[in-house]
Protein backbone atom coordinates (compact mmCIF):
# COMPACT_ATOMS: atom_id res chain seq x y z
CA UNK A 1 0.00 0.00 0.00
CA UNK A 2 1.48 3.71 -0.90
CA UNK A 3 1.79 5.23 2.36
CA UNK A 4 3.28 8.79 1.25
CA UNK A 5 0.26 10.65 1.42
CA UNK A 6 0.55 14.22 1.55
CA UNK A 7 -1.29 17.34 0.76
CA UNK A 8 -0.19 19.78 -2.13
CA UNK A 9 3.23 22.01 -2.11
CA UNK A 10 1.11 25.02 -1.62
CA UNK A 11 -0.91 24.07 1.14
CA UNK A 12 -2.25 26.35 3.31
CA UNK A 13 -4.46 27.89 5.74
CA UNK A 14 -6.73 30.43 4.21
CA UNK A 15 -7.98 33.07 6.23
CA UNK A 16 -11.55 33.46 5.27
CA UNK A 17 -14.82 33.08 7.25
CA UNK A 18 -18.66 33.47 6.81
CA UNK A 19 -21.37 34.18 9.14
CA UNK A 20 -22.25 30.48 8.97
CA UNK A 21 -19.08 29.54 9.48
CA UNK A 22 -18.70 26.44 12.62
CA UNK A 23 -22.66 25.70 12.32
CA UNK A 24 -24.72 23.00 10.53
CA UNK A 25 -28.10 22.28 9.57
CA UNK A 26 -30.29 18.50 8.97
CA UNK A 27 -31.83 19.31 5.63
CA UNK A 28 -33.12 15.77 4.93
CA UNK A 29 -33.14 12.74 6.48
CA UNK A 30 -29.85 11.36 7.91
CA UNK A 31 -28.42 14.10 5.65
CA UNK A 32 -26.55 17.18 7.78
CA UNK A 33 -24.07 19.71 6.25
CA UNK A 34 -21.67 21.93 8.14
CA UNK A 35 -19.98 24.99 7.13
CA UNK A 36 -16.15 24.99 7.49
CA UNK A 37 -15.15 28.27 6.85
CA UNK A 38 -16.88 29.06 4.19
CA UNK A 39 -17.30 25.83 2.38
CA UNK A 40 -19.62 22.83 3.25
CA UNK A 41 -19.39 19.34 3.78
CA UNK A 42 -21.94 16.98 4.21
CA UNK A 43 -22.10 13.78 6.76
CA UNK A 44 -24.90 10.84 5.63
CA UNK A 45 -25.90 8.90 7.93
CA UNK A 46 -28.12 7.69 10.92
CA UNK A 47 -27.01 9.81 13.85
CA UNK A 48 -27.19 6.61 15.83
CA UNK A 49 -25.58 4.40 14.31
CA UNK A 50 -21.68 5.87 14.52
CA UNK A 51 -19.99 3.28 12.50
CA UNK A 52 -22.51 3.49 9.10
CA UNK A 53 -22.29 7.38 7.74
CA UNK A 54 -20.28 9.28 5.01
CA UNK A 55 -18.65 11.93 4.66
CA UNK A 56 -18.85 13.96 1.66
CA UNK A 57 -15.95 16.28 1.20
CA UNK A 58 -13.38 17.24 3.40
CA UNK A 59 -12.90 21.17 3.99
CA UNK A 60 -10.47 23.54 4.18
CA UNK A 61 -6.86 23.39 4.67
CA UNK A 62 -5.58 22.40 8.44
CA UNK A 63 -9.44 21.65 9.32
CA UNK A 64 -8.92 18.14 10.12
CA UNK A 65 -9.51 18.69 13.96
CA UNK A 66 -12.95 20.77 13.63
CA UNK A 67 -14.03 18.17 10.82
CA UNK A 68 -13.39 15.21 13.92
CA UNK A 69 -14.69 17.48 16.36
CA UNK A 70 -17.89 17.87 14.66
CA UNK A 71 -18.52 14.01 13.84
CA UNK A 72 -18.17 12.99 17.37
CA UNK A 73 -20.96 15.76 18.47
CA UNK A 74 -22.82 13.69 15.76
CA UNK A 75 -22.27 10.17 15.82
CA UNK A 76 -20.15 10.14 19.06
CA UNK A 77 -16.61 9.50 20.40
CA UNK A 78 -14.50 7.16 18.24
CA UNK A 79 -16.84 6.97 15.61
CA UNK A 80 -16.08 6.20 12.13
CA UNK A 81 -17.41 6.37 8.47
CA UNK A 82 -17.50 3.77 5.69
CA UNK A 83 -16.03 6.07 3.12
CA UNK A 84 -15.17 9.32 2.20
CA UNK A 85 -16.30 10.65 -0.77
CA UNK A 86 -15.62 13.66 -3.12
CA UNK A 87 -17.57 15.85 -5.12
CA UNK A 88 -14.35 17.11 -6.71
CA UNK A 89 -10.74 17.67 -5.58
CA UNK A 90 -10.15 21.79 -5.44
CA UNK A 91 -8.21 23.04 -2.58
CA UNK A 92 -11.52 23.89 -0.30
CA UNK A 93 -12.73 20.46 -0.61
CA UNK A 94 -9.85 18.11 -0.09
CA UNK A 95 -8.28 19.96 2.89
CA UNK A 96 -8.39 17.64 6.14
CA UNK A 97 -8.40 14.48 3.53
CA UNK A 98 -5.21 13.28 4.20
CA UNK A 99 -5.26 13.53 8.46
CA UNK A 100 -8.89 12.15 7.93
CA UNK A 101 -8.24 8.66 5.66
CA UNK A 102 -5.44 8.40 7.67
CA UNK A 103 -6.86 8.60 10.96
CA UNK A 104 -9.84 6.67 10.00
CA UNK A 105 -8.30 4.35 7.63
CA UNK A 106 -11.16 4.27 4.91
CA UNK A 107 -11.45 4.57 1.31
CA UNK A 108 -11.78 7.96 -0.25
CA UNK A 109 -13.62 7.67 -3.59
CA UNK A 110 -14.01 10.71 -6.61
CA UNK A 111 -14.47 10.85 -10.56
CA UNK A 112 -11.78 8.47 -12.40
CA UNK A 113 -11.16 12.15 -14.57
CA UNK A 114 -10.23 13.84 -10.69
CA UNK A 115 -7.71 10.64 -9.89
CA UNK A 116 -4.58 13.08 -11.55
CA UNK A 117 -5.47 16.08 -9.25
CA UNK A 118 -5.77 13.61 -6.00
CA UNK A 119 -3.03 11.44 -6.71
CA UNK A 120 0.02 13.66 -6.73
CA UNK A 121 0.19 13.62 -10.86
CA UNK A 122 -1.15 16.72 -12.00
CA UNK A 123 -1.98 20.45 -11.00
CA UNK A 124 -5.13 21.48 -11.95
CA UNK A 125 -5.37 25.38 -13.73
CA UNK A 126 -4.21 28.22 -12.22
CA UNK A 127 -6.91 30.39 -10.18
CA UNK A 128 -7.80 33.41 -12.42
CA UNK A 129 -7.56 36.76 -10.01
CA UNK A 130 -8.15 38.67 -13.60
CA UNK A 131 -11.82 37.27 -13.97
CA UNK A 132 -14.36 39.38 -13.71
CA UNK A 133 -15.57 39.14 -9.79
CA UNK A 134 -15.30 40.68 -6.79
CA UNK A 135 -12.74 40.54 -4.02
CA UNK A 136 -12.50 36.71 -3.42
CA UNK A 137 -11.70 36.42 -7.31
CA UNK A 138 -9.13 38.94 -6.68
CA UNK A 139 -7.26 36.79 -4.29
CA UNK A 140 -7.63 33.50 -6.17
CA UNK A 141 -3.75 33.28 -6.70
CA UNK A 142 -3.41 32.63 -2.86
CA UNK A 143 -5.40 29.78 -3.34
CA UNK A 144 -3.67 26.48 -3.84
CA UNK A 145 -3.50 24.56 -7.02
CA UNK A 146 -1.44 22.11 -7.10
CA UNK A 147 -2.21 18.28 -6.23
CA UNK A 148 -2.95 16.63 -3.00
CA UNK A 149 -1.57 12.93 -3.08
CA UNK A 150 -3.83 10.07 -1.68
CA UNK A 151 -1.68 7.39 -3.27
CA UNK A 152 -3.84 4.42 -3.62
CA UNK A 153 -6.55 5.23 -0.98
CA UNK A 154 -8.06 6.72 -3.70
CA UNK A 155 -10.79 4.76 -5.72
CA UNK A 156 -12.77 5.60 -8.78
CA UNK A 157 -16.48 5.93 -7.88
CA UNK A 158 -18.46 2.79 -9.32
CA UNK A 159 -18.77 2.91 -13.29
CA UNK A 160 -22.87 1.62 -12.53
CA UNK A 161 -23.59 5.19 -10.85
CA UNK A 162 -24.68 4.06 -7.40
CA UNK A 163 -22.40 5.78 -4.36
CA UNK A 164 -20.33 3.45 -1.87
CA UNK A 165 -21.95 3.87 1.65
CA UNK A 166 -25.25 5.61 -0.18
CA UNK A 167 -28.04 3.00 -0.65
CA UNK A 168 -30.51 4.63 -3.18
CA UNK A 169 -28.15 7.72 -3.98
CA UNK A 170 -26.18 7.59 -7.49
CA UNK A 171 -23.40 10.26 -8.36
CA UNK A 172 -24.05 12.48 -11.96
CA UNK A 173 -20.87 13.51 -13.75
CA UNK A 174 -21.08 17.29 -13.88
CA UNK A 175 -17.81 18.76 -15.13
CA UNK A 176 -16.69 22.36 -15.97
CA UNK A 177 -15.84 23.78 -12.82
CA UNK A 178 -13.22 20.82 -12.46
CA UNK A 179 -12.85 17.77 -15.14
CA UNK A 180 -14.04 15.23 -12.39
CA UNK A 181 -16.96 17.54 -10.80
CA UNK A 182 -19.79 15.13 -8.98
CA UNK A 183 -22.95 15.94 -7.68
CA UNK A 184 -24.93 13.31 -5.72
CA UNK A 185 -29.00 12.88 -5.70
CA UNK A 186 -30.99 10.55 -3.66
CA UNK A 187 -34.55 10.36 -6.11
CA UNK A 188 -36.42 9.06 -2.84
CA UNK A 189 -37.16 12.33 -1.76
CA UNK A 190 -35.17 14.27 -4.71
CA UNK A 191 -32.06 15.68 -2.68
CA UNK A 192 -29.46 17.08 -4.22
CA UNK A 193 -25.89 17.46 -3.20
CA UNK A 194 -24.30 19.84 -5.82
CA UNK A 195 -20.97 20.66 -4.97
CA UNK A 196 -19.82 23.61 -6.71
CA UNK A 197 -21.81 22.72 -10.05
CA UNK A 198 -23.57 25.82 -8.70
CA UNK A 199 -23.78 27.69 -5.72
CA UNK A 200 -26.41 29.62 -3.68
CA UNK A 201 -23.94 32.89 -2.79
CA UNK A 202 -21.66 34.49 -5.20
CA UNK A 203 -18.42 33.12 -4.16
CA UNK A 204 -16.24 35.63 -5.76
CA UNK A 205 -17.61 38.35 -4.09
CA UNK A 206 -16.00 39.09 -0.42
CA UNK A 207 -19.15 40.73 0.94
CA UNK A 208 -21.72 38.32 -0.37
CA UNK A 209 -19.70 35.33 1.34
CA UNK A 210 -19.03 37.04 4.49
CA UNK A 211 -22.75 37.65 4.98
CA UNK A 212 -23.86 34.56 3.19
CA UNK A 213 -26.70 36.40 0.70
CA UNK A 214 -28.51 33.60 -0.96
CA UNK A 215 -28.83 33.55 -4.57
CA UNK A 216 -28.34 30.78 -7.03
CA UNK A 217 -24.93 31.29 -8.92
CA UNK A 218 -23.06 29.71 -11.42
CA UNK A 219 -19.67 27.72 -10.14
CA UNK A 220 -16.85 29.63 -8.77
CA UNK A 221 -15.58 31.92 -11.37
CA UNK A 222 -12.07 31.64 -10.87
CA UNK A 223 -11.81 27.93 -10.57
CA UNK A 224 -13.86 27.02 -13.68
CA UNK A 225 -12.28 26.54 -16.57
CA UNK A 226 -15.00 25.05 -19.21
CA UNK A 227 -17.96 27.39 -19.39
CA UNK A 228 -19.86 25.27 -22.42
CA UNK A 229 -19.72 21.81 -19.59
CA UNK A 230 -20.49 24.22 -16.60
CA UNK A 231 -23.87 25.48 -18.46
CA UNK A 232 -24.40 21.55 -19.63
CA UNK A 233 -24.04 20.28 -15.78
CA UNK A 234 -26.50 23.33 -14.63
CA UNK A 235 -29.28 22.08 -17.67
CA UNK A 236 -28.68 18.50 -16.10
CA UNK A 237 -29.26 19.30 -12.27
CA UNK A 238 -31.72 21.66 -12.93
CA UNK A 239 -33.88 18.93 -14.83
CA UNK A 240 -33.87 16.23 -11.65
CA UNK A 241 -36.34 18.62 -10.44
CA UNK A 242 -34.51 18.65 -6.72
CA UNK A 243 -36.52 19.76 -3.95
CA UNK A 244 -34.22 20.52 -1.67
CA UNK A 245 -30.16 20.85 -2.35
CA UNK A 246 -27.20 21.53 -0.73
CA UNK A 247 -24.10 23.54 -2.57
CA UNK A 248 -20.18 23.69 -1.94
CA UNK A 249 -20.57 27.18 -0.79
CA UNK A 250 -23.90 29.12 0.49
CA UNK A 251 -26.64 27.92 2.68
CA UNK A 252 -28.78 25.34 1.39
CA UNK A 253 -31.85 25.88 -0.36
CA UNK A 254 -35.60 24.01 -1.31
CA UNK A 255 -38.87 24.21 -3.19
CA UNK A 256 -39.73 26.58 -4.87
CA UNK A 257 -37.21 29.65 -4.12
CA UNK A 258 -34.72 26.17 -5.73
CA UNK A 259 -36.54 25.81 -8.66
CA UNK A 260 -37.10 29.36 -9.49
CA UNK A 261 -33.30 29.97 -8.83
CA UNK A 262 -32.14 26.93 -11.08
CA UNK A 263 -34.54 28.10 -13.69
CA UNK A 264 -33.02 31.68 -13.99
CA UNK A 265 -29.71 29.85 -13.83
CA UNK A 266 -30.31 27.72 -16.80
CA UNK A 267 -31.85 30.18 -18.72
CA UNK A 268 -29.50 33.16 -18.16
CA UNK A 269 -26.03 31.17 -18.01
CA UNK A 270 -24.55 33.62 -20.35
CA UNK A 271 -24.69 36.62 -18.12
CA UNK A 272 -25.82 35.19 -14.40
CA UNK A 273 -22.58 33.24 -14.45
CA UNK A 274 -20.09 33.55 -17.70
CA UNK A 275 -17.68 36.26 -16.64
CA UNK A 276 -17.41 39.26 -19.01
CA UNK A 277 -13.51 38.50 -18.99
CA UNK A 278 -10.39 36.00 -17.76
CA UNK A 279 -8.50 33.92 -18.51
CA UNK A 280 -10.26 30.76 -19.27
CA UNK A 281 -13.41 32.93 -21.17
Amino acid sequence: MNNDLHYSEDNKFIPVTSVSAHSGTEVAKDLFYYTNQVVNICLYGNPEQMNGWVLIDTGMPKSAVEILSVVEKRFGPNSRPKAIILTHGHFDHVGASVELVKHWDVPIYAHEAELPFLTGKSSYPEPDPTVEGGLVAKMSSLFPNEPTNLGDRVEMLPSDGTVPGMDGWRWIHTPGHSPGHVAFFLEEDRTLIAGDAFVTVRQDSLYKVLVQQQEVCGPPRYFTTDWYEAWESVKNLAALNPRVAVTGHGTSMSDEELTNGLTRLVQDFENMAIPDYGRYI
